[in-house]
């Protein structure tokens, strides 16, 4: 059994406890240096800000210097490598050439405005986004808007027009009051997208997981005559050898069963996903060494099949827990994405209860960071330890997902519930979560309700019946008619 058949998902929750206990330490660590660095300032006139480090909680107003720059930080944030103060004036900006100064920040000035409130967006368009926020306390003459460490927009009051913006282009902003004392600390800062994204989100039909690799797969067509569903996800596309892509790893992009498979589809009036990565497997993640090598694998399939979407399924500590090929295969996407723009681009990864884990996190942050148009991100809800109700753990870990791409691109409720997927595991899962048809039914009438992007599960070679019959590839351990949850799924 592969790929999604694997007690070693089980590890996931230790690896997570592994890193937050890292990450901890390296806190501790900062800030036993952050101590050492005050006590010694004690003995000194002036000091410099300290120096920047990854790993590393800022809030707003924190101060560090990197390079001989002194930055202000202007978005609350945990550090990444390659999120250095100045690749990133979402996050920081600068205030000096590194001369001493107070840290964290200096105290307001007498007369000085207070910090005015947090600005919401009140519109956007293709080339402008709407401002307003609460009044500041004190006199004040008017409001500074800063895109990083530049003024964007002078007003006399609490709104602002930004304009001559480029078409879907993300921008976050902070807000300052001035009179003749002086500048107020920023607001917080808010994040928002100019409109024209092509093809951006946009519902996909429902597609069930189908592998031609095990689990007595069966007849596509026979599905489809049975259900009704139009859309299957193909799985696996793994590496046939180095950066070469191959079913499975194996078996050959053309001519084999899997594109006798597609033909079978879309000649039947219906049309694919195909799916990247998985748990296990020689994936073309680790195995291209560049995002040009990486997307031009992904090209060839693409070229092969032009399926409605391709899926990337980052999972385990080759891709989902490997920052350099984390980075290596969003940074691919954004070519995939930039030659393909009617091909729908998907990442599918494992979650908490709560909502993606730091690994998740980074994920969405660094597809933010990189400025990759990743049309829908998926969590797969199943082996997260969703305890005897999975509709609720389901729900409670997509609310999380749709904060993380709230926090990350700026996005309303709205946007974040059209980019997001939900990925489950019919029957019993490998840690014998059960979700039932009812319970999956409600699942997708939830998901319909809040207008989500995709619904998939693993897989339609397990959606039968063999009640007692545990985790097994080719049925799904309970109650059940054949393609029940196809059926479901269908519907969505």
């Amino acid at each position: 059994m592969r790929h999604r058949l694997r007690s070693g998902r089980r590890l996931r929750p230790a690896m997570a406890l592994l890193a937050a206990l890292a990450l901890a330490l390296t806190g501790l660590t900062a800030g036993a240096t952050a101590a050492s660095a005050t006590a010694a300032g004690s003995r000194a006139v002036a000091q410099a800000y300290p120096a920047w480090a990854p790993y590393t909680w800022y809030a707003v107003g924190a101060r560090v210097t990197h390079d001989g720059i002194d930055y202000e930080c202007i978005q609350a944030h945990t550090s990444l490598p390659g999120w250095e103060p100045p690749v990133v004036p979402a996050l920081w900006r600068p205030i000096s050439g590194g001369s001493p100064g107070p840290s964290p920040s200096p105290s307001p000035q007498p007369g000085v405005p207070g910090k005015p409130g947090k600005p919401t967006v009140t519109a956007t368009t293709n080339s402008s986004i709407s401002l307003s926020w609460a009044a500041s306390s004190g006199t004040v003459t008017g409001y500074r808007v800063y895109e990083g460490g530049t003024v964007v927009a002078t007003v006399s009051g609490t709104s602002a027009v930004i304009s001559n913006l480029g078409a879907c282009t993300t921008h976050t902003y902070t807000v300052r009051a001035y009179n003749s004392a002086g500048e107020s600390q920023p607001s917080d800062p808010v994040t928002a997208t100019t409109g024209g994204c092509s093809g951006g989100g946009g519902k996909l039909p429902g597609a069930p997981y189908l592998y031609l690799g095990w689990g007595d797969p069966p007849n596509p067509v026979t599905v489809m005559n049975a259900t009704g569903v139009k859309h299957f996800t193909m799985a696996f596309i793994l590496s046939g050898g180095g950066c070469t892509p191959a079913w499975d790893g194996y078996r050959p992009l053309h001519g084999g069963p899997d594109a006798a498979a597609i033909s079978q589809i879309k000649a039947a009036g219906g049309d694919v996903q195909i799916s990247f990565g998985g748990w296990q497997g020689n994936k073309l993640g680790p195995n291209c060494a560049t995002p040009e090598a990486f997307a031009a694998a992904v090209q060839q399939v693409i070229d092969a099949y032009r399926p409605a979407a391709v899926d990337f399924d980052i999972e385990n500590i080759d891709e989902f827990e490997n920052e350099v090929v984390q980075d290596r295969i969003l940074r691919g996407l954004k070519i995939v994405k930039q030659n393909n723009p009617n091909v729908k681009v998907i990442i599918t990864f494992g979650t908490a209860v709560t909502g993606p884990n730091y690994w998740g996190t980074r994920l969405i942050n660094q597809a933010k960071a990189f400025g990759v148009d990743i049309d829908n991100y998926t969590i797969m809800t199943f082996d997260f330890g969703g305890g005897p109700d999975m509709y609720q753990s389901t729900v409670q870990a997509a609310e999380g997902l749709k904060n993380a791409l709230k926090a990350a691109w700026g996005w309303s409720d709205a946007t974040a519930y059209a980019r997001m997927g939900i990925s489950g595991m019919n029957g019993l899962s490998d840690q014998h979560e059960l979700t039932t048809v009812q319970a999956w039914t409600q699942i997708r009438d939830w998901a319909k309700s809040k207008g989500l992007g995709r619904l998939a599960f693993w897989s339609v070679n397990r959606d039968r019946g063999c009640p007692g019959g545990g985790v097994v590839s080719h049925c799904s351990g309970i109650a059940q008619n054949d393609w029940d949850f196809t059926r479901v799924t269908a519907g969505f």
